[in-house]
């Protein structure tokens, strides 16, 4: 059985437009495997709801297909043995059925869109001329990113301006993957989150009756497996070309992160480079970070920006499954397994640095309107980073936070030394708090120099995440 967790907002988007007495075309879009089509479903068992998967397949064939669901849905026997010819007669069809609130959701639209490239111009004159004046509420789904955007967002689709609401699908809160592993305790969820990130496609094929180790070792280093392979599927999927784009990624996933380091190592032009991580961030697999307290013309300019993984599936992949790929088909998912848990325990201390930030960004630290990281020089011109930073720009108020990967942490220790980092982070800041995370502390600390510390080891944060779900139920 498929787990339905959260989207609560996304159902009332959904169920607030079909209930508006208008026509209707929502845009639903998002990457693989972040619940698009379980959402729909779990949209359509209150209401009645024709659903149609677009294939690649030929147009005869499609045709027929969706005259069936429409004779179905409208129990014509007709139509059923005299399926539509074309995209036009489909939507006039529709056009005449729906003086009453009818609903379909088309997924994959991008495939039909590809296959058959008349069919967003026909709907777009449908819509035009019948079908905006119906009561047809009409769903385009499609997992291709840069292919939904090209065929029902971009301004120069024959459907936009026509569109009434769109919704791209994200992946879920951290707060959401202990509903997914209720045997997991927070620090193997923490391993969850740095191993698949929170997209519901990924955490099912996990066993939560298996150890992370075991499920890496089974699920994700296995030659065969869905995890193993997915990454490649993913980029062939949306990439013409994933080649440049995998030594690319290949780059940042093993800590290359300016703009000069990556050309250096993947050995392209800047142009070229420039380009493709453009494309990368706008699949939400690579972002560009700057520091918290960047000027507004450093940001205009991304001056100073670093590039890092913001899909941890996709950074667990290349850092762990790649370079590993000629022992991994030979079958030797058990040795690679045993010699990259070391370096995994680092990866993971980097990725709960990450983990901290949303657990902020959520409101359980004060409320910030910005949260992220802070790099920069101290007067003596050493570099300096901190792991967590936030900044209320209305108050003036900021968050500055260390990540300490270990138990036993002696928190006034790492607050006396993230002290002296924040006179260089923030020097005019209003009000400064200071965050210690930890996987357990020996000694906590609640002041210093007048300054409020909030220490967080794992069990405050799974308290903090329960208690943030239950009140949302």
């Amino acid at each position: 059985m498929v787990q339905f967790i959260n989207r609560e907002r996304e159902l009332e988007f959904l169920e607030g437009r079909c209930r508006s007495g208008e026509a209707e075309l929502i845009v639903l879009y998002g990457r693989r495997r972040v619940g698009k089509t379980e959402l729909i479903r779990r949209f359509g068992e209150g209401w009645k709801m024709m659903y149609f998967l677009g294939r690649l397949e030929a147009r005869e064939e499609t045709l027929r297909r969706f005259s069936s669901t429409l004779a179905e849905s409208f129990g014509d026997s007709r139509l059923m043995s005299n399926p539509l010819r074309d995209w036009d007669a489909a939507f006039e069809y529709l056009a005449e059925k729906s003086a009453q609130r009818v609903v379909l959701a088309i997924d994959e639209f991008p495939f039909m869109a590809e296959r058959f490239p008349e069919i967003v111009s026909v709907l777009q004159d449908k819509w035009d001329n019948r079908l905006k004046s119906s009561m047809l509420m009409l769903i385009l789904s499609g997992s291709s990113v840069g292919m939904m955007e090209k065929h029902a967002l971009d301004y120069k689709s024959p459907l936009y301006g026509r569109r009434t609401g769109q919704w791209k699908l994200d992946k879920m809160g951290i707060g959401h993957l202990g509903a997914f592993f209720p045997g997991y305790g927070m620090e193997d969820i923490v391993r969850l989150f740095a191993c698949l990130d929170a997209i519901p496609g990924y955490l099912v094929k996990f066993s939560p009756d298996k150890s992370i180790a075991d499920n890496i070792r089974e699920r994700m280093l296995s030659k065969g497996e869905f995890l193993y392979e997915e990454v490649e599927i993913l980029m062939r999927e949306e990439l013409r070309d994933p080649s440049n784009y995998m030594t690319i990624l290949a780059s940042v996933a093993g800590g290359v992160s300016s703009f000069g380091e990556i050309c250096s190592r993947s050995r392209l032009e800047k142009s070229l480079v420039s380009k493709y991580l453009h494309v990368l961030e706008r699949l939400g697999i690579v972002e560009k970070r700057l520091p918290i307290t960047a000027t507004a013309k450093a940001v205009l300019k991304s001056s100073g920006a670093l590039y890092s993984m913001k899909d941890n599936f996709f950074d667990f992949w290349f850092r762990f499954v790649y370079p590993n790929r000629q022992e991994l088909e030979r079958g030797a998912a058990r040795q690679v397994s045993e010699a990259i848990m070391p370096d995994f325990e680092r990866y993971v201390s980097r990725k709960f640095e990450d983990f901290a930030a949303e657990f902020v960004s959520l409101g359980h630290a004060g409320t910030f309107g910005r949260v992220g990281k802070w790099w920069g020089k101290s007067r003596e011109g050493n570099i300096m980073e901190i792991d967590v930073a936030a900044v209320n720009e209305k108050s003036g108020n900021a968050l500055f936070g260390e990540c300490k990967w270990q138990r036993g942490v002696n928190a006034l220790k790492v607050a006396e030394a993230l002290a002296g980092k924040v006179e260089a982070a923030a020097p005019r800041a209003g009000k400064v708090t200071l965050a210690i995370f930890a996987k357990s502390f020996s000694k906590r600390v609640a002041k210093l120099e007048g300054r409020r510390v909030l220490c967080f080891d794992l069990k405050d944060m799974e308290r903090a995440l329960s208690a943030r779900a239950k009140k949302r139920c």
